[in-house]
């Protein structure tokens, strides 16, 4: 790669009324693909072609950054296992570009490099995805194609608007699967804002949800209570932990409740939590723990805060208001 910027004549992206891309005279949704694993490129190929995706670029992640004038399409997959300084740059650009003009991107990373990729992304708000299978991929397709939007889908060819909306049922069914497996987590339908909606369940004589819920529509009560102490929050997670030593560790999948038990204890303790810490503390697979913390921060509940002395490196935090619910949560306990 050269560690150069991009140029708008070397990546002409499709912006929304340009004649060119979606929408645009019925043209197909177009697709770019750039991955240094020649099978691995071949396989995202084929997928997206059995899918009715036109492929505007096939090639290696090296070309993303290399001059030659390539257009990029309405969705960009990426395949980055490995980051050095040429990559970052690269990802960083192009996370830029796509949050300027409306590109999707589905970013395909490993757990050693997820903090890296996460931390020079935080533009464009990418799919990310760590060591995906191929179902994950087409599934993480399918949930960026059906995220356009009924306007931009009624600008589509017929047949494009078709392909979309059979990957969107093809989506709702998994999520339908997925909630009937695991009941405390039920997905928005009907276009909701949020592709989780977060249970009303109870934990001890308190309820987090409620408690959250009532912060979120404007209520203010009196100085909240301080937050635990970390050993109890520790401990709880302890024993939750120990749970999978017995049981199937499916039976109690909670990772919305999991990472805000150990973003708790870091906020007493002062000490900041990785994306990689997070998605290991959810106790879930790491591409589900980024789309539930991908939600919370949606949810006004995590923040993401970038380290200034550090480019490469960005945490997740607990906001105000997630703080105060759980201060007043572990209240309510005693």
């Amino acid at each position: 790669m050269h560690d150069t910027e991009f140029h708008q004549p070397d990546f002409p992206y499709s912006s929304p009324g340009s004649g060119r891309g979606i929408g645009a005279g019925g043209l197909p949704v177009t697709l770019s693909i750039f991955a240094d694993r020649a099978h691995l490129r071949a396989v995202m190929r084929d997928d997206a072609q059995a899918a009715g995706l036109k492929i505007a670029t096939f090639a290696s992640l090296a070309d993303l950054s290399g001059g030659a004038a390539r257009p990029l399409g309405d969705v960009v997959m990426v395949d980055c296992p490995q980051v050095d300084a040429e990559a970052f740059a690269a990802l960083a650009l192009l996370d830029l570009h796509a949050a300027r003009c409306d590109v999707r991107l589905i970013v395909s990373t490993s757990v050693e490099a997820l903090d890296d990729v996460f931390s020079c992304m935080d533009q464009s708000a990418p799919v990310l995805l760590v060591d995906p299978s191929r179902a994950e991929r087409v599934i993480a397709l399918g949930q960026v194609l059906a995220g356009f939007g009924q306007n931009r889908l009624r600008e589509l060819s017929d047949d494009d608007r078709l392909m979309l909306l059979r990957l969107s049922d093809q989506v709702g069914q998994i999520a339908g699967k997925i909630e009937r497996l695991a009941p405390d987590v039920s997905q928005v339908k009907d276009g909701g804002d949020s592709a989780f909606r977060f249970a009303s369940q109870s934990y001890g004589s308190g309820s987090i949800a409620d408690e959250i819920g009532a912060l979120q529509k404007g209520r203010r009560y009196a100085a909240r209570p301080p937050l635990p102490d970390a050993r109890l929050v520790r401990k709880i997670i302890r024993q939750r932990q120990q749970r999978v030593r017995h049981f199937d560790p499916g039976l109690f999948a909670d990772p919305a409740w999991d990472m805000l038990l150990d973003l708790t204890a870091a906020r007493v303790e002062h000490k900041r939590v990785s994306v990689t810490s997070l998605c290991i503390a959810s106790g879930v697979p790491p591409t589900t723990a980024l789309r539930w913390i991908g939600q919370m921060v949606e949810a006004g509940l995590f923040a993401r805060v970038c380290d200034d002395s550090d480019r490469r490196r960005a945490f997740i935090e607990l906001t105000d208001r997630a703080a105060d619910a759980m201060a007043r949560y572990f209240a309510e306990r005693e």
